[in-house]
């Protein structure tokens, strides 16, 4: 047997020996008891674990909880934690719901929207008929309401439409351009339109301009033989009374007003088939308006490509040739052909606008530097730009691939011509281009060009293309966009004259407007054809500004004369304010930047066959 602390533990009942020995030694026994006793109250936690072995362990205590059963600890820290959660989180929430709200002011608006909201009321005060209640425009009224009423095959005339500038005529050519300038805009930058709160309106002024294009041709019909071309006008140099010769407010024109027809107008219904085609996609939730402007295109375009009617609307007629004189129409029928099959998606419109002959009639591939510049004359580089759309979106292929890379490439050297860098085209000292080579009335041309490079810039930047050669350069998209912006804040006060050639914009613009509504006071004083021009000679301010509306502009030197009487400094037209909406919404960043890639094709059917339906199942 062993004891705890090793050796032998052996008992003897009878030994006296050991009993003496014990006895002898019973005091050192005690004392080495007392000492272990001691020692053992000294020792330390672990020792004594050695002596006593491990101590028993605690019991956890448990919380029944009726369908669980858990421990006490355990439910203590839940209930500890949840605490804490609550007062980390919950409360500042309550906290937070509880104080006032106040919500983030909105992003202001970018000057180019604030420009935009003005340069649309322009058109409505250019409108020419019954006016809407909701017009705007408090000096002006009603007027032209006999207009066309002297021709017997027209039932009301030809009432609406717009006046063209600052006289009181009706120019249909150029109001039809200004429409599908219009509705172009609105097709790419729909999103930019509704943000800013003029999407309503713009459409419109898209619809009242096309309601009385309409009016001009017997849309009815499948096909027609004649198209009035203008309603008013003059002849240079007349001494009769006239939109020209009177100065007068268009409520107060009591002289005869002629209308013009032409039995051909290759360019004229072209213009008109694009304007409708355009609208028709703008308005393609409206199906019975929409239906009825493409139908109506359809007409007109078939008018204008007829073999026999080739020779232009305004040869001969000195009451447009001095103003509105084409100078081709091979051009116009590429656009017009484009916004056809844009508009129906037949592809015998596609067929025409990529044929040889356009382009080759149209010397689109000559690069001549005039044929860059976007006008109410030359539509070419727009043609090219929204055929080139189709290409870098929808990748056709063959048949039309080489001749939409021609054109996609004649439309990257046409913002090549744009860039100061190649000497293209004069630029003022001010920073201006001049791409009318320093003629009267550039601004109408610099607002077309700043359009044309942001729409293909984005255009590139929606594909993820960097941007674009001009030979052995590459430029990034930046430049484009630098340049468009340079000459629309050029257009907007950032110039030698420190002047908005926007009227409103701003707090320097031109005062004197060469307008005739706008000059004459709406007084309730109906003055006469001569006894009106007591306004035109004043130097006073206009007493009527018509707000939106973009000026000739400046000559070459960046002088401007603020003088009502000289036309090429003071005068708006339609075509230009067209072109300066479209640079606005293009350029401005409220409400998004990019266009919208779909709404342009949204009638054109798919460019490869359909997938073929699954087989039948199979029957035994």
């Amino acid at each position: 047997m062993h004891n705890h602390w090793g050796g032998t533990l052996e008992i003897n009942g009878g030994d006296s020996a050991n009993d003496e020995d014990r006895n002898r030694n019973a005091d050192w026994d005690r004392a080495s008891i007392s000492r272990r006793e001691y020692e053992n109250d000294n020792l330390n936690e672990t020792q004594k674990s050695w002596l006593l072995g491990p101590p028993d362990k605690k019991k956890k205590k448990y919380v029944d909880l009726g369908c669980v059963v858990c421990s006490r600890s355990a439910l203590k820290w839940t209930i500890l934690s949840i605490l804490i959660a609550f007062i980390v989180i919950g409360l500042p929430i309550i906290i937070a719901k509880s104080l006032p709200k106040h919500k983030e002011a909105p992003t202001p608006p970018d000057n180019y929207t604030i420009a935009l909201h003005k340069a649309l009321l322009f058109f409505n005060a250019q409108k020419s008929g019954k006016l809407p209640k909701n017009n705007g425009i408090p000096w002006r009224g009603d007027s032209g309401l006999q207009d066309g009423s002297d021709q017997t095959d027209l039932k009301g005339g030809l009432v609406g439409g717009y006046y063209d500038a600052g006289d009181n005529t009706k120019f249909h050519f150029p109001m039809a351009f200004a429409m599908t300038m219009l509705s172009w805009s609105v097709i790419e930058y729909e999103h930019k339109y509704r943000a800013i709160g003029e999407y309503d309106h713009v459409r419109d002024l898209i619809k009242w301009g096309n309601d009385y294009l309409l009016l001009t041709f017997n849309s009815s019909a499948t096909k027609i033989d004649r198209i009035y071309s203008q309603v008013g006008g003059s002849i240079v140099n007349s001494t009769t009374p006239d939109d020209h010769y009177c100065w007068t407010r268009p409520e107060d024109m009591d002289y005869p007003r002629k209308v013009q027809i032409a039995n051909s107008a290759p360019e004229l219904a072209a213009e008109v088939a694009a304007s409708m085609a355009a609208a028709s996609i703008v308005f393609r939730e409206d199906d019975e308006y929409s239906t009825k402007l493409r139908l109506g295109a359809q007409t007109v375009f078939r008018f204008a490509r007829e073999s026999g009617r080739r020779v232009s609307y305004s040869r001969g007629n000195p009451f447009i040739d001095a103003y509105y004189n084409s100078s081709g129409y091979f051009d116009e029928h590429m656009w017009g052909a484009a916004w056809m099959y844009y508009a129906t998606g037949n592809k015998t419109y596609l067929d025409l606008a990529t044929r040889d002959g356009l382009p080759k009639n149209s010397k689109a591939f000559k690069m001549i530097p005039d044929l860059s510049v976007l006008s109410w004359d030359n539509k070419l580089p727009a043609a090219m730009l929204v055929l080139t759309r189709m290409r870098v979106f929808l990748s056709p292929g063959y048949p039309y691939e080489d001749m939409l890379k021609s054109y996609h490439n004649v439309t990257g050297l046409n913002m090549c011509s744009y860039l100061q860098k190649y000497n293209v085209f004069n630029f003022t000292k001010g920073g201006l281009i001049e791409l009318n080579h320093g003629g009267a009335q550039d601004l109408q041309y610099v607002a077309n060009a700043a359009f044309l490079a942001t729409v293909f810039a984005d255009y590139l930047n929606a594909t993820g293309t960097p941007g674009w050669y001009c030979g052995n350069d590459f430029f990034r998209i930046s430049v484009l966009k630098d340049f468009a912006t340079s000459q629309l804040n050029y257009i907007l006060g950032a110039n030698p004259e420190n002047m908005s050639y926007v009227v409103g914009y701003g707090t320097k613009f031109p005062r004197q407007v060469h307008h005739r509504g706008a000059s004459i006071p709406n007084d309730k004083t109906k003055y006469s054809c001569l006894g009106g021009r007591r306004w035109l000679d004043a130097k006073t301010p206009n007493p009527n500004n018509i707000t939106g509306a973009m000026v000739g502009g400046p000559d070459r030197f960046d002088n401007f004369k603020d003088v009502r009487g000289n036309y090429s400094y003071t005068e708006p037209t339609l075509a230009a304010n067209a072109g300066l909406v479209a640079a606005l919404v293009a350029l401005t960043t409220s409400g998004g930047v990019g266009v919208d890639k779909n709404i342009m094709f949204s009638s054109v059917p798919p460019m490869y066959p359909p997938t073929p339906p699954p087989p039948p199942p199979w029957k035994p």
